[in-house]
C-alpha cells in the first residue's frame, strides 16, 4: 500500500501503461464508505508522534479484532442467508424448469393436434370439391345423355316420317299412272285389286300433310310453313302453281308472308335498305333561286328531323355547267335516291331531260316524285319543256307524280317544296302518321320500344346486316364456280343429326361470304318454311363483330317468331349463356329447320370463349355454318366438317375477267390475255377477289394506258400489294392535289372511325367539297371494290381494303390518333349544340377509349342522352365496358349519375325539358334495374313517375310506362303484391289511351301473366296470355313494318301490271295472288273485288268444278268470316266442299282443309249437329293419312270430344278423351304439355258427372306437368310436335275446388 496522497481521487482517470500502445483510460470507482466509528478513530489519531509508547498500540490492534470478528459474523450471518435465498431460488427455477418442460410437452401436442386437424380439414375440403366437380360432371352428362336421347328420339321418328312420305309420294304416282290408264299389277297378287288405288278425278295429285309428328291439319296461317315438301295443300294440286304464300288468305303470318315476297324479289332498290333519305334535286338556271334557297333555309330543318328519328338526310344534285362530267353518277344516284324533286320554269336542258326520263318515265314508281312548276303570265312554257310535261303526265298512270303549280316569289316556291318534302319524308318513307315530329318524339321512341317488349335492340345493327346479305347477293362474282360448293352445303345440312357445326374455310378473300349469301338465297326459295338466321362479321373493333350483339341479335330474331321477346335478359353474361336455351326450347317449338349462319366467326372479339354452345350438341332441327379464315381458325374447330374453298381454276379466272370486260365495254387483245393466263395460276393470285381486283383495275378508266395497268398489276403477288396500287391509281386519276389530299383524308378517317362515316358528315368535315365530286370519288372507290355504303355510312369492303389504307396512307396505323382527334372535334362539337344523335352516341365514347382519354370517355358518358341513346339501342355491353374501362363499378356509375340527373334538374323549367328528364330518370331506373341494383333503381323511376303525373297528366300514357318499369323492379324483388297493383294501374291507363287491342296494353298483359305464372297462378295467366298475343297478332297486321308494307304494294303493282290481258289461268292466279296482297295489307274492299275475279275467270276458263275455284271459294268464305258476313262464307265453304269431295280423293288434305273451317265457321255458329260429321270425317282421314296411332289423330280425338262434350254427350267423349291420352302418352311421352291438356279436360269432364276424387288427381297430374314444363316468353308456345293450335281445351264454370278425402 502506499501513502495516503498516492490515492486517486474519485473521477480521476489513469492509463493502463501494460497494454502499450494497446492500452486504454479507464475510471476507478469510488470504494464504499467505512464505518463511522473506525473512521472516527482514525481520524482522532491525528499525527503519529516519534517515541510513543508500544502498549497504546496493541490496544488499537485489539480494537481492530474485535471489530473484526463482529464484521465477520455479520458476514457468516449473511451469507447462510443469502445461500438459504439461493438454494431457494434454485428449487423454484427447477420447479419452474419442469412446469416450463410440462406447457411445452402440452404445447407440442396441441401443435400436433392442430396440424392434424388442418390436414382434415383440407382434406374434407378437397373431398368435397372433388364432389362438387362430380356432380357437375355428372350432371353435364346427364343433360348430354338426355339431349342425344332426345336427338336421337326426334331423329328416328324423322325417319319414320320419310318413309311415310315415301310411301305417300309412291302412292300419289300410283294414283298418276292410273288417271293416265296404265294398270299396275302387284307381282304377288295380280288378280286382286285392293293393291290399287283409284282416284275420282282424271289429273287430280294425291298429296298429304309433312308436318312435324304431331302435324294435325294446318290452320290457315301454318299453312305457309308447309311448302318445303309441297307449295300448300291449297294450291298443290292446281294447275296454277304459285310461290310463297300468296295463295290462301291468311293473317296468321304476316311476317312470314312479307319474309317470303324478300325471297321471292331479293332485289330490292336501294333506296328501302339505306339508312339515308336522298332527295335529288333537278333544277335549271331559272329555278336556281328556289333550289339555293331551299338548301340554306329547309335543308339543316329536314336534316335535323331525319338524324333525330336514326336516319341521314341528303340533298343530291349536280350543276348544270359540270353534268356532262358525271353521266354514270348521276344515274346512279337517281337510282339510289328516296326522293326525286323537279324544278321547272319555261325552259329545259338536256342534261334535265335525260334526268326526267330516267327519274319520271323510265321508273316511276321507284320513288316518289315531286314536280315544281313556276309559271308567269307574260311567258309560256317552251316546245320541250311541253313535250317533256306531257312525257312526264303520260308516264304517271297511277297519278303519283305532286305537282307544285306556283307562280308567286321564290321563297314562297322554296317553301312550298319544302312542305311537299316534309310530307313525303314522313308519311310515305318513314311511315310516320303525325305531321309534326318534334311534337311526338315521345311518342314515336315509345312506339318503337313496345314493337319489342322490354328489350331494346338496335335497328341499324339490323339493317347493316340486311345490306350486308343484299350486296353480297347481287355481286357479280357471286356465282363463279359456287355450284359445286352449294351442293356439298346441301348435302352436309341434309346428313341425320345429330350434326356438328359446319366450317366454310379459305383464305382471305377467297369467296366465303359471297358463297353463303347465295346459298341463304337459293335455301330461301326452295324451302320457304325454314328459319334462316344469320350474321356477317364486319371488320375487328367494330360493332359487327361484338359478341354479345351478335347473340342478342340472333336471340331477338329467334324470339320475334313467338310474338314477344320480353323474356330476354339485358345482362351481357347472360345473353351469352341462355341462347342455347332457347335455341333449345325455340327450335323444338318451329315447325321446320332452323340454320344459323355466321360469316367471318374468328373475326368476333374471343371468339373461341364466346361462342362455347358451338361446341354442345345441336338440337335435331338446328344447323350452324360458320366461315373463317385458315390462319387464324381455332385449332378446337378443325375438327368439325370442312368445306375448303379452292383457287380459281384457270377457266373460272377467264370467265370473271371476260365478265368485267364486257360489263365495261372493253376487250383484251390475245397476248394480254395470255399474260393474265401465265400470271394467275399460283394460290394468292387465283384468289376470288384479287381476280375480281385485277380485272376491274385493268378495265378502269384512269390516267394509265392498258399495258401500264396490265403491267403494274402483273407485278403484285398477292391482294394486298393490288389493293395498294389500287390507291395510288385512284389517287392518280384525281386532277388536282387538292382533291387527293381529300380523298386521303376520307380513307384516313374511315379507317380510324369506329362503323364508318357518312356522306353528310363528310360535306362538314370538308366545306371546299361539293356533292359531285365526292359522288365521283365514292363511285370509283366502290367500284374497285375498295369502299361500299352500308347503313347509309362509308365503309371498306374488305378487311384486305382496310389493311391497305392502313398500311398506305395511315404508316401502319401509326397516325390513326390524329384522325380520331379529328373525328372526337367533329362530334364534340356536335355535343356542346346538344345534337345527341346515334352517331354520336357510336363513335365518341369508342374514340376517347381508343385514345385512353379517360377523362374525356367519363364526361361523355356523363352526359345523360349519350348514355341514354347507347341503352335505349340496345348496347348495354358496350356501356358497361366503357365504365369498366374508366374504373368505376356499378355502384359509383351510379351515384355519378345520379349527381349528373340532380344537376341537370336544376336547369329544367319548361315541360319540355321536364319530359326530357323524366326520360332521363326512367332510363336509369332501367338500366340500373338491368344492372342487378333493385334497391338503387326504384328511386330514379319513383322520380320519374312523379315528374309525368305532375308535368303530363296521372292518366297520360307515359305514366303508365314509369307504373311498368317499376312494377318490374319490385318483381325482381319478389314482391308480387305491389307489382300486381302497379300493372293493373299501368294496364288501365292504357287501356283507356289507346284502346283494348294496343300493343302497350298487349305488353301489360304479358307482363301481368308473367307475374301470375311465378305466382302458379296458371289460369289467370293462361287467360291474360292468349288475350295478349290476339293483340299481338293483331296489331303486326293491321300495322306491321313499313317496309313489308312497301313490299306489299310494289309486289301488288307489279301483279296489277299482268292482269291487264285476256282471260287464262296464268291471269286467274295472278288475281288470287292480289286478293291476298291486299288482304293482308288490310284492305279488305279491294281483296274482295280481286278473288271475286279469280274465282269468276277460273269458272269461266277452268270450269264451275275445277280445284282451283275451290281455293278462290275458300280464300273468299275466309275474308267475309273476318268481315263477320258468316252466311256468305258458310255458303262458299260449302260449294268448295262440294267441289273437293268430286274432285279429290276422299282422303285428300285439301279436302280436310276445308273440313276443318267449315266445321269451325259452324261451331262458331252454334251448329254444333253439323260441326260433329265434319270432325268425324277429318278424323278419318287423318287414321288413314298417319295411322291410329299418330299424334295428329289425337289432336283431332280431342277436336271431337270437346264438340261432344259441349252437346252433353259425356259418355261419347270420354273414351276419345281417353284414347287420345293414351296415343300421346305413347308417341311423346307422360310429362309433355298435351297429356297434361288432355287430363285437365278429363279433370274437367269427371268434375261435371260429380267424380271429385278422380277430377281432383287428374287436375293434380295436370298441373304437375304444367309446372314441370318452363314457361316460355310469357307462356307455352305451340310445341314443336303439336298441331297449329286447333286443339280446343275445356274450361269449366268454375275452378276446381279441393275435395277433401
Amino acid at each position: 500500500m502506499g501513502t495516503a496522497s498516492s490515492l486517486v481521487s474519485p473521477g480521476e482517470v489513469i492509463e493502463d501503461g501494460y497494454g502499450g500502445e494497446g492500452g486504454e483510460a479507464c475510471e476507478i470507482p469510488v470504494e464504499v464508505k467505512p464505518k463511522a466509528r473506525l473512521l472516527r478513530s482514525s481520524f482522532r489519531r491525528g499525527p503519529r508522534v516519534i517515541g510513543a509508547s508500544f502498549k497504546s498500540t496493541g490496544s488499537v490492534d485489539l480494537e481492530y479484532a474485535a471489530e473484526y470478528e463482529r464484521l465477520r459474523k455479520e458476514y457468516e450471518i449473511f451469507r447462510v442467508s443469502k445461500n438459504n435465498e439461493i438454494s431457494s431460488m434454485q428449487k423454484k427455477e427447477a420447479k419452474l424448469d419442469e412446469e416450463n418442460k410440462r406447457l411445452r410437452a402440452e404445447l407440442q401436442a396441441l401443435q400436433k393436434t392442430y396440424q392434424k386437424i388442418l390436414r382434415e380439414k383440407e382434406t374434407a375440403l378437397e373431398a368435397k370439391y372433388q364432389a362438387m366437380e362430380r356432380a357437375a360432371t355428372f350432371e353435364h352428362d346427364r343433360d348430354k345423355v338426355k339431349r342425344q336421347f332426345k336427338i336421337f328420339r326426334e331423329t328416328k321418328e324423322k325417319e319414320i316420317q320419310d318413309l311415310l312420305r315415301a310411301k305417300r309420294d309412291l302412292e300419289a304416282k300410283l294414283q298418276q299412272l292410273q288417271a293416265q290408264g296404265i294398270q299396275v299389277y302387284d307381282p304377288n297378287d295380280s288378280d286382286s285389286d285392293d293393291n290399287q288405288t283409284t282416284v275420282t278425278a282424271a289429273g287430280t295429285q294425291c298429296e298429304y300433310w309433312t308436318g312435324g309428328v304431331l302435324g294435325s291439319e294446318p290452320s290457315m296461317g301454318s299453312m305457309m310453313q308447309l311448302q318445303q315438301t309441297f307449295r300448300g295443300p291449297e294450291f298443290a294440286h292446281s294447275l296454277i302453281d304459285v310461290e310463297g304464300p300468296f295463295a290462301n288468305v291468311s293473317r296468321d303470318d304476316w311476317d312470314a308472308a312479307v319474309a317470303s315476297l324478300l325471297q321471292v324479289s331479293p332485289h330490292v332498290p336501294q333506296a328501302l335498305w339505306s339508312n339515308t333519305i336522298r332527295c335529288y334535286l333537278m333544277f335549271t338556271q331559272e329555278t336556281k333561286p328556289e333550289l339555293d334557297i331551299f338548301v340554306k333555309k329547309h335543308s339543316p330543318v329536314l336534316r335535323k328531323m331525319c338524324e333525330g328519328l336514326g336516319h341521314f338526310y341528303l340533298n343530291v344534285f349536280f350543276p348544270e355547267e359540270r353534268a356532262a362530267l358525271y353521266t354514270v353518277e348521276r344515274r346512279q344516284e337517281i337510282e339510289r335516291s328516296s326522293v326525286c324533286v323537279l324544278l321547272l320554269k319555261s325552259t329545259v336542258t338536256s342534261f334535265l331531260v335525260e334526268d326526267c326520263e330516267e327519274a319520271f318515265v323510265k321508273n316511276p314508281d321507284g320513288h316518289p316524285v315531286v314536280l315544281y312548276l313556276r309559271t308567269e303570265e307574260d311567258k309560256q312554257l317552251t316546245g320541250p319543256t311541253r313535250h317533256l310535261l306531257e312525257r312526264v303526265n303520260a308516264a304517271d298512270k297511277a297519278a303519283k307524280v305532286k305537282v307544285v303549280d306556283h307562280n308567286g316569289s321564290e321563297e314562297d316556291g322554296a317553301d312550298l317544296i319544302y312542305a311537299q318534302l316534309d310530307k313525303i319524308i314522313k308519311q310515305e318513307l318513314l311511315g310516320l302518321e303525325g305531321a309534326d315530329v318534334y311534337s311526338k318524339d315521345c311518342v314515336i321512341e315509345e312506339g318503337r320500344e313496345e314493337d319489342s317488349g322490354d328489350v331494346l335492340w338496335d335497328l341499324h345493327d339490323e339493317q347493316e346486316q340486311n345490306e350486308s346479305y343484299h350486296q353480297a347477293c347481287s355481286s357479280t362474282t357471286s356465282h363463279l364456280g359456287f355450284q359445286k360448293y352449294i351442293d356439298c352445303l346441301n348435302d352436309m345440312i341434309a346428313a341425320p343429326p345429330p350434326t356438328p357445326p359446319l366450317l366454310v374455310s379459305g383464305g382471305p378473300g377467297s369467296g366465303k361470304s359471297l358463297l353463303l349469301a347465295k346459298w341463304i338465297e337459293l335455301q330461301q326459295k326452295q324451302s320457304p318454311n325454314t328459319l334462316f338466321l344469320y350474321h356477317f362479321v364486319g371488320r375487328p373493333l367494330s360493332t359487327s363483330s361484338e359478341p354479345v350483339l351478335i347473340i342478342k341479335r340472333l336471340t331477338v330474331k329467334l324470339l320475334q317468331h313467338f310474338w314477344s321477346i320480353s323474356g330476354l335478359s339485358m345482362e351481357p353474361s347472360k345473353i351469352l349463356e341462355e341462347f342455347p336455351r332457347w335455341l333449345e326450347r325455340l327450335s323444338a317449338r318451329h315447325q321446320g329447320n332452323i340454320i344459323i349462319i355466321i360469316d367471318s366467326i374468328d373475326q368476333i372479339q374471343q371468339a373461341e370463349r364466346h361462342m362455347k354452345w358451338l361446341i354442345d350438341p345441336l338440337p335435331v332441327n338446328v344447323r350452324v355454318v360458320v366461315s373463317v379464315n385458315v390462319e387464324t381458325c381455332p385449332q378446337a374447330w378443325r375438327l368439325w366438317p370442312t368445306l375448303h374453298l379452292d383457287p380459281l381454276s384457270p377457266r373460272e379466272v377467264r370467265s370473271v375477267v371476260f365478265a368485267e370486260c364486257q360489263s365495261m365495254d372493253f376487250k383484251l387483245i390475245k397476248d394480254q390475255e395470255k399474260k393474265l393466263e401465265r400470271h394467275c395460276r399460283s394460290a394468292s393470285t387465283c384468289n376470288a377477289l384479287y381476280v375480281t381486283l385485277l380485272a376491274k383495275i385493268i378495265t378502269s378508266r384512269s390516267c394509265w394506258s392498258l399495258e401500264k395497268s396490265l403491267e403494274e398489276c402483273l407485278q403484285c403477288q398477292d391482294t394486298m400489294s393490288l389493293y395498294r396500287l389500287a390507291l395510288k391509281m385512284m389517287v392518280n386519276s384525281l386532277q388536282t392535289d387538292r382533291e387527293q389530299h381529300i380523298m386521303r383524308e376520307i380513307l384516313c378517317l374511315v379507317c380510324a372511325s369506329h362503323n364508318g362515316v357518312s356522306e353528310s358528315e363528310v360535306l362538314d368535315l370538308f366545306p371546299e367539297l361539293d356533292f359531285p365530286a365526292l359522288s365521283s370519288m365514292l363511285y370509283h372507290l366502290n367500284r374497285l371494290c375498295i369502299v361500299t355504303l352500308r347503313c347509309g355510312l362509308i365503309r371498306f369492303q374488305h378487311l384486305q381494303a382496310w389493311e391497305a389504307v392502313r398500311l398506305e396512307f395511315l404508316g401502319g396505323g401509326s397516325s390513326s390518333a390524329t384522325y380520331r382527334e379529328k373525328l372526337i372535334h367533329y362530334f364534340s362539337q356536335q355535343l356542346s349544340q346538344d345534337r345527341v344523335t346515334w352517331r354520336v352516341a357510336d363513335e365518341l365514347p369508342w374514340l376517347l377509349q381508343q385514345q385512353e382519354d379517360r377523362t374525356k370517355l367519363q364526361c361523355s358518358l356523363l352526359n345523360l342522352f349519350v348514355s341514354q341513346n347507347l341503352y335505349k339501342r340496345g348496347h348495354f355491353s358496350e356501356l358497361l365496358a366503357y365504365w369498366q374501362y374508366v374504373g368505376k363499378d356499378k355502384s359509383s356509375m351510379a351515384a355519378e349519375y345520379f349527381d349528373s340527373l340532380k344537376h341537370y334538374e336544376k336547369n329544367c323549367e319548361s315541360e319540355d325539358s321536364m319530359t326530357k328528364l323524366a326520360n332521363l330518370y326512367e332510363t336509369l331506373g332501367r338500366f340500373l334495374k338491368d344492372l342487378g341494383l333493385p334497391s338503387q333503381a326504384v328511386a330514379p323511376l319513383q322520380r320519374s313517375l312523379e315528374i309525368r303525373e305532375t308535368a303530363l297528366d296521372p292518366d297520360h300514357p307515359s305514366v303508365a310506362r314509369s307504373l311498368h318499369q317499376l312494377a318490374g323492379v319490385y318483381v325482381q324483388w319478389k314482391k308480387y303484391g305491389n307489382a300486381e297493383q302497379l300493372y293493373k294501374q299501368a294496364l288501365e291507363i292504357s287501356e283507356n289511351a289507346y284502346g283494348a287491342e294496343h300493343a302497350s296494353v298487349a305488353r301489360e298483359l304479358e307482363s301481368l301473366a308473367m307475374l301470375y305464372q311465378k305466382q302458379n297462378k296458371y289460369e289467370q295467366a293462361e287467360k291474360l296470355r292468349k288475350r295478349s298475343v290476339k293483340i299481338r297478332q293483331k296489331t303486326a297486321r293491321q300495322k306491321g313494318h313499313m317496309y313489308g308494307f312497301n313490299l306489299l304494294r310494289r309486289r301488288a303493282l307489279q301483279l296489277e301490271e299482268l292482269t291487264l290481258g285476256k282471260d287464262s289461268a296464268d291471269c286467274a292466279k295472278t288475281l288470287n295472288e292480289l286478293g291476298v296482297l291486299y288482304y293482308l295489307q288490310n284492305n279488305l274492299d279491294a281483296a274482295k273485288v280481286f278473288l271475286t275475279r279469280s274465282l269468276e275467270m277460273r269458272q269461266r276458263v277452268l270450269g264451275p268444278d275445277h280445284p282451283d275455284c275451290a281455293q278462290s271459294l275458300n280464300n273468299l268464305a275466309a275474308l267475309h268470316t273476318e268481315r263477320r258476313e258468316y252466311e256468305t262464307a258458310e255458303d262458299m265453304y260449302e260449294r268448295a266442299l262440294d267441289i273437293r269431295k268430286k274432285a279429290l280423293s276422299p282422303d285428300h288434305p285439301s279436302l280436310a282443309y276445308t273440313l276443318k273451317h267449315l266445321a269451325m265457321l259452324y261451331k262458331r255458329r252454334g251448329k254444333l249437329d253439323k260441326a260433329v260429321p265434319l270432325y268425324e270425317l277429318s278424323l278419318e282421314i287423318r287414321e288413314k293419312s298417319f295411322g291410329p296411332k299418330h299424334p295428329s289423330v289425337a289432336t283431332a280425338l280431342v277436336n271431337l270430344a270437346v264438340l261432344y262434350c259441349q252437346l252433353k254427350k259425356h259418355s261419347d267423349a270420354l273414351p276419345l278423351y281417353q284414347r287420345a291420352l293414351k296415343v300421346y302418352e305413347d308417341s311423346l311421352g307422360r310429362s309433355h304439355p298435351r297429356v297434361g291438356e288432355t287430363l285437365k279436360n278429363l279433370a274437367v269432364l269427371s268434375y261435371e258427372e260429380g267424380d271429385f276424387e278422380k277430377a281432383a288427381e287428374l287436375y293434380k297430374r295436370a298441373m304437375e306437368i304444367k309446372e314441370a314444363e318452363p314457361s316460355l316468353v310469357c307462356g307455352n308456345a305451340p310445341s314443336r310436335h303439336s298441331s297449329s293450335g286447333d286443339t280446343f281445351s275445356l274450361r269449366g264454370p268454375a275452378p276446381l275446388p279441393h275435395v277433401p278425402r
